[in-house]
């Protein structure tokens, strides 16, 4: 089934976690390193729920919904580059349907170091 090619319209980059090396400090002593993994047509839109509308909650502007193709890149611990800018998928709403050819998920904005 699938999403139709009409609503994905945005291009993201999909980050993945390079191979954590051993150096003096221990695994990933030097931080963890990620890499671009793939480059797909995606549907990025504002959470609009309940969350997003209530009183204060200034983390809510920087949550999007995505709605992709299915591909085996992205992971619940994938990340996210949009418009110059790096998110994390929230584990809890990560929905996957291979069958359906769907992916779905709500990320959020974080500050890269």
């Amino acid at each position: 089934m699938g999403y139709s090619t009409g609503i994905l319209d945005k291009r993201i980059m999909i980050l993945n976690r390079k191979k954590a090396e051993t150096s003096d400090f221990g695994l990933d002593g030097e931080g963890i390193q990620w890499e671009e993994t793939a480059c797909v047509w995606a549907n990025v839109t504002w959470s609009k729920g309940v969350r997003a509308l209530s009183a204060g909650a200034i983390d809510a502007y920087a949550v999007k919904i995505v709605r992709i193709r299915w591909t085996s890149d992205v992971t619940i611990r994938s990340r996210v580059r949009y418009e110059d800018q790096v998110f994390q998928i929230l584990p809890d709403t990560f929905q996957s349907d291979k069958r359906a050819n769907t992916i779905q998920f709500l990320m959020q904005q974080i500050n890269e170091e």
